[in-house]
């Protein structure tokens, strides 16, 4: 069980807020595009934004949706917060991402963020995460299948490459479990065979 000092909670709310920014919107909005929410699948992330925009404007949207899962962990482990905490900073993004603050509480699915998150924890399991993602990409070309199947192999990366973390490694499912939640009209759409 972590205790938390006041750092700690400041840390948490940081991780919360960045989350809380959806690149999506805001490149739409800059790029003069639709509000990817009202358009396409209606999720504020790269995919989506790939289908109102083009692949610059994804590519801008992903960069942005990783960056700000890095951020705040990697700021927390230069200033001493040791492997727990980083995670939890990661999750707080992740929900910011979820449940952003700044747009209605309605966000995307995550995987960036969630991604970059983890990288900045433990650049093990995250580069495994990583190359799973890309390889499923490059072999079946479905987005949403590459991200579940990353999040399905990634609570075994954090076993097998963080040994001993406990809660690292729960934290790692619980982020599994929500971002699978968060899939689930696409996992209905792979099973009836109409997910692009």
């Amino acid at each position: 069980m972590m205790t938390l000092a006041t750092q700690d909670y400041l840390w948490l709310l940081f991780g919360y807020l960045a989350g809380s920014i959806s690149s999506a919107i805001i490149v739409c909005r800059l790029a003069g595009l639709p509000d990817p929410r009202t358009q396409g699948s209606g999720n504020p992330g790269a995919t989506n934004v790939l289908r109102v925009g083009n692949k610059k404007h994804a590519s801008i949207t992903l960069a942005g949706d990783f960056i700000k899962g890095v951020i705040p962990v990697l700021l927390a482990k230069m200033a001493g917060a040791d492997l727990n905490m980083q995670i939890t900073i990661g999750m707080a993004c992740f929900l910011g991402h979820l449940y952003p603050v700044f747009f209605g509480f309605k966000g995307g699915k995550g995987v960036a963020t969630a991604i970059g998150a983890i990288l900045a924890s433990s650049w093990p399991v995250g580069l495994c995460t990583i190359a799973t993602w890309l390889f499923v990409a490059k072999v079946l070309r479905i987005s949403s299948l590459s991200a579940l199947v990353a999040f399905l192999l990634t609570p075994l990366y954090a076993w097998l490459l963080e040994p001993g973390q406990d809660y690292f490694l729960y934290m790692i499912i619980a982020i599994s479990v929500l971002l699978f939640w968060r899939h689930r009209s696409n996992i209905r759409k792979l099973l009836e065979g109409t997910e692009d």
